[in-house]
């Protein structure tokens, strides 16, 4: 029995068929989707958990009707971490040598692509884009204020 409420339920079902539209597919969508219906859903995975759940790494693998989606997509909420605000203030501060509250830019942008879930330059690109985090004349970020940014997810489409 789903622990998803029915406004939840029709939520999935919708991106779903969304996406199985945009996969010229007949009912099912491919695996290597599974997170980016997550992510159109508000729900941001590490690539690792969808993998754990039964996406796939490469298109075409395999396929998922609604049903089996809507089970993936229900175990990926219940185990997703996003992590506090406290946690990333923590961490940030590693880096805050002088105890500012800031991070140069270019080490913010090496964190991205070389630790935990690397980031591309493209996706590292589009956060500091969505944000909207300007570095000051120095090079260095305020990290409280893109930490709060990032937290708060997209901005709504419009």
């Amino acid at each position: 029995m789903s622990k998803l409420s029915k406004d939840e339920v029709e939520d999935v079902k919708e991106v779903f068929e969304l996406f199985d539209f945009w996969d010229g597919r007949d009912g099912d969508v491919d695996g290597f989707k599974v997170g980016d219906v997550c992510r159109c859903l508000g729900v941001f995975p590490t690539n690792a958990l969808v993998l754990k759940h039964g996406g796939q790494t490469k298109m075409g693998q395999k396929s998922y009707k609604f049903n089996e989606i809507l089970a993936m997509y229900e175990k990926i909420t219940e185990e997703n971490e996003q992590g506090t605000f406290a946690d990333y203030m923590e961490a940030f501060k590693t880096f805050d040598r002088e105890g500012q509250g800031y991070i140069s830019g270019a080490e913010l942008r090496h964190v991205l692509s070389a630790l935990g879930e690397k980031l591309s330059e493209e996706e590292i690109d589009d956060i500091m884009r969505l944000t909207d985090v300007q570095e000051d004349l120095e090079g260095n970020i305020k990290f409280e204020e893109f930490i709060t940014k990032v937290m708060k997810g997209p901005p709504e489409v419009k």
